[in-house]
């Protein structure tokens, strides 16, 4: 059934509860491939990082990379999980192009890391518990490019063009249980899922899972039932979204889509859907296999993996704090409210501001620059805050430059676009720019006399005790230094040269 219009979101919730379940893919960090040798770095000639194991050649065999292996464990420790004695790897078998093998090395019934949970907090504080079903190892796919057509989809196209070194990168596929009751808050709860879990992949080390760059996906499962029902409704599966922003609309737009199939009186298709980033609208893909559809069997070519009780213990111990108990920390040294550090979260700067700290700068100067100047500029290049070419040591070096009376704030920031611009440390930048403030007292003197000689009608003002008409002279002085006064000095200096007590 074709939805043409879709029902409010207020309700489409005053009718039904939303059910999600949302699977998240890591890419993992590793040097190799998960089950070869091959490299997994970026940015090389298309099919030049392959092997007769991963392009699935008549008799290659596999060898489980074993970083893979303790990055899965690392996970499932930290998501709460139980971590199997003894597990296996599977062949999912489908026919895909991007699928060399004809079959994914995966885990089915058995995998590594089961019945865990993750504690988010959502805007306001609350904080809710999504439980997790499982977390298994597996490998990724190769990557199509589709020639021609409007979409960059394969419907239109005249051709296609694959690439196989991502085949056999290793991932975590992070799978939740139902997740039920958040109400309207369902898409938000999805957002805060997923960016929880994102921090907790970053701490870990395990992948930096920017998820711009594919190294992090989500595939968000939606279905809606009335209120007061026990069984889920049939379920949709809006597949590869790739930002927090998308999970968030995608779950939204599904529920209202779902809404206005079932109030029309049509029937849910169990299916997979893309996400549109443009208008947040989601669009079928194809008709949804059943597990039973994958002739899921046991991988003949591949041992068994027996974590040894000893072992998971030791990994137990390098887990780092986990994001939010850090961020609570965090919160209290550095005075903040919930909003605030919300707000430091969720333009991605918790990591530079910390590391800014370490380096020498005040907590409130590191989160000036990080959260004002260098935010703005990162959303105006359409980057995270830690793609932008300034160290958090550079950005402790500018405050501290600020704090001894070199800059002030105009020429901090000058300072930072230098650094930005590629031209040298924050002392070379000031250096090559001429940027110190200006702090000899004759050369600032003689500019405050020429300020009271060029505008003798604010002066008379300020000898009749109007104080506060002393910023225009001040404007006047910063103007004459090209903004390398220091304006407090400044100010003084009019004041006594006029007889007026500030």
């Amino acid at each position: 059934m074709t939805v043409t219009e879709l029902v409010s979101y207020e309700d489409a919730l005053a009718s039904y509860e939303p059910v999600m379940g949302l699977e998240v893919h890591v890419e993992l960090g590793t040097e190799t491939k998960m089950f070869c040798g091959c490299s997994t770095g970026l940015g090389a000639d298309a099919n030049s990082q392959t092997c007769p194991t991963c392009l699935g050649l008549p008799g290659a065999l596999p060898v489980v990379n074993a970083e893979g292996v303790r990055s899965a464990v690392r996970i499932g420790l930290a998501l709460h999980c139980e971590i199997a004695e003894w597990c296996r790897f599977a062949r999912k078998n489908y026919f895909y192009p991007d699928m060399p093998k004809n079959f994914q090395t995966s885990q089915y019934d058995e995998p590594i890391a089961f019945d865990g949970y993750l504690d988010v907090q959502l805007e306001d504080g609350e904080v809710f518990r999504v439980e997790i079903e499982r977390a298994h190892m597996e490998e990724d796919t190769g990557k199509s490019t589709h020639i021609g057509g409007a979409t960059g989809r394969i419907h239109g196209a005249s051709h296609s063009l694959l690439d196989y070194n991502r085949a056999g990168i290793p991932l975590i596929e992070i799978v939740t249980k139902p997740i039920v009751g958040a109400g309207d808050r369902a898409p938000e709860v999805a957002k805060a899922y997923v960016a929880e879990l994102r921090e907790l992949i970053k701490a870990l080390g395990v992948s930096e899972a920017r998820m711009e760059m594919g190294q992090m996906r989500c595939d968000v499962n939606l279905s809606l039932r009335p209120h007061g029902a026990e069984k889920f409704g049939t379920r949709s599966e809006t597949k590869n979204v790739n930002s927090l922003r998308s999970v968030e609309r995608a779950a939204r737009f599904e529920i209202q889509r779902h809404a206005a199939v079932l109030d029309a009186g049509g029937t849910i298709v169990q299916e997979t859907r893309h996400f549109h980033e443009d208008d947040g609208s989601t669009t079928s893909g194809r008709v949804k296999e059943e597990a039973e559809d994958y002739r899921y069997f046991p991988e003949p070519d591949l041992v068994p993996v027996a974590p040894p009780r000893e072992w998971v213990e030791e990994l137990r111990g390098t887990l780092p704090e986990l994001p939010r108990e850090r961020r609570n920390r965090l919160r209290e040294e550095w005075g903040i409210s919930e909003h605030e550090m919300e707000s430091v979260l969720n333009a991605g700067a918790v990591g530079p501001i910390v590391a800014t700290v370490e380096a020498g700068a005040p907590s409130d100067q590191a989160r000036k620059w990080w959260m004002g100047e260098l935010a703005r500029r990162a959303n105006e290049d359409g980057v995270d805050l830690e793609a932008l070419p300034i160290t958090p040591e550079q950005v402790a070096r500018v405050c501290a430059l600020v704090a001894e009376g070199s800059l002030n704030d105009k020429l901090a920031r000058q300072t930072i676009e230098g650094v930005l611009a590629g031209e040298g440390t924050p002392d070379e930048v000031v250096e090559k720019r001429g940027l110190k403030v200006v702090s000899d007292e004759g050369a600032l003197g003689t500019a405050v006399d020429e300020a009271i000689a060029g505008n003798p009608d604010v002066a008379e003002k300020i000898k009749g005790g109007k104080v506060a008409a002393a910023g225009a002279l001040v404007g006047a002085v910063m103007k004459a230094t090209r903004g390398q006064a220091d304006a407090a000095r400044v100010r003084e200096l009019i004041l006594e040269k006029l007889g007026v007590e500030g």
